[in-house]
């Protein structure tokens, strides 16, 4: 059941010994989040030389509970670096070639306005260069009822081709969550199974991600394990929606995971375990993003970043009601920050550097 909740912040956590890493970190995550002003924030640290989990605020306004340890949460866009990599594994398997037309795989799908199925190429739904508009910008979810509303991946992605194409493919960027909604559907017409199920058999559990999985939507809403609640604004009103799944069991923001599972994919990801060199180094090659209030590259479905201490860091992150999930890998570091509300846009935008920098610290850290 939805409910409707004030807004309470929680007391920072209590922090370690003064001068040391930990400690840092802990006063770092407490500004951030009564800076944002959401509930509360999970922050873990995995890999060489530091492996610690930080907890602040709230995880329950309710009840005023923490973050649970090791807490399941709702990691919206990350998905879309995992349905890359399983597309990437059948290109390494030969069963699809990045730079073929869109149609050959999917006839008839990608036409109308927004883009040509014989003019995109799948390296193209990966790295954002597709030109077919994002359908998200065309959905109200201002209310609860519509969260509920069940979208299917065919309705979503011709509300995105009905609209006017934003650039002719492979000349710019412009992030679009329809183009991985095709890159779902590729993976289902390849394979013939669902691409929940080839994430799970092919990345999930050969990682051991034993906390990680792609919901059963629509018959799956709540969260499996321990995790904090989601929240959202709806007319200056806070409600819990954590029961509701938002991301509609879609290839471009399903999935349910922890800071730990996260980082450990990530850092396997870079390190070769899940792919051949020669397609981690075509999802490494990137290209600039093109937006001015983005610091990253886009890669295929991984953005890179070289962060404050100059290191090059690799992630996606993500966001949706009730979560916000970002993160920072290398091969033997990754940290993920995860928090239980969507700031509004301009919030986010004016602590998007700080969001960054909690995790550069934590990236960073001797």
């Amino acid at each position: 059941m939805t409910v409707a909740v004030s807004m309470v912040t929680g007391a920072p956590s209590a922090v370690a010994d003064p001068g040391s890493t930990t400690e840092q970190l802990q006063a770092e995550l407490d500004q951030l989040v009564l800076a944002l002003g959401v509930p509360g924030a999970q922050l873990v640290v995995g890999g060489a030389g530091l492996n610690t989990e930080l907890d602040t605020g709230a995880g329950n306004l309710v009840t005023g509970g923490a973050f649970p340890d090791n807490a399941q949460v709702r990691i919206a866009s990350n998905t879309k670096t995992f349905v890359a990599t399983v597309l990437l594994q059948l290109a390494a398997e030969q069963r699809v070639q990045l730079d073929a037309p869109v149609e050959q795989y999917l006839p008839g799908v990608v036409a109308g306005p927004g883009g040509d199925g014989n003019l995109i190429t799948v390296r193209d739904l990966l790295q954002h260069t597709s030109g077919i508009p994002d359908y998200l910008p065309q959905l109200s979810l201002a209310s609860v009822d519509e969260l509920r509303a069940v979208r299917s991946p065919v309705e979503l992605i011709r509300l995105g081709l009905d609209q006017p194409a934003e650039f002719a493919p492979g000349s710019s960027t412009g992030y679009s969550n329809t183009g991985f909604l095709l890159a779902g559907e590729l993976i289902q017409r390849l394979t013939g199974q669902p691409v929940g199920l080839e994430v799970t058999r092919r990345i999930i559990l050969p990682l051991g991600l034993r906390d990680t999985y792609w919901p059963l939507f629509p018959l799956e809403n709540v969260i499996r394990q321990p995790h904090p609640r989601g929240y959202q604004e709806f007319d200056g009103v806070l409600v819990d929606i954590t029961d509701i799944d938002p991301g509609w069991g879609l290839s471009d923001g399903a999935m349910v995971s922890t800071g730990a599972d996260l980082n450990r994919f990530f850092m396997a990801l870079l390190s070769g375990e899940l792919l051949p060199p020669a397609q981690l180094a075509d999802m490494q090659r990137t290209v600039e993003s093109g937006d001015p209030f983005r610091d990253d590259d886009f890669g295929l479905g991984l953005f890179r970043r070289v962060n404050a201490c100059g290191l090059e860091s690799w992630s996606h992150g993500g966001a949706m009601t009730g979560f916000v999930v970002v993160n920072a890998a290398t091969a033997d570091r990754a940290v993920t920050l995860s928090m239980n509300q969507f700031p509004d846009p301009v919030t986010t935008f004016l602590h998007r550097a700080a969001m960054n920098n909690v995790v550069d610290a934590a990236l960073c850290a001797g």
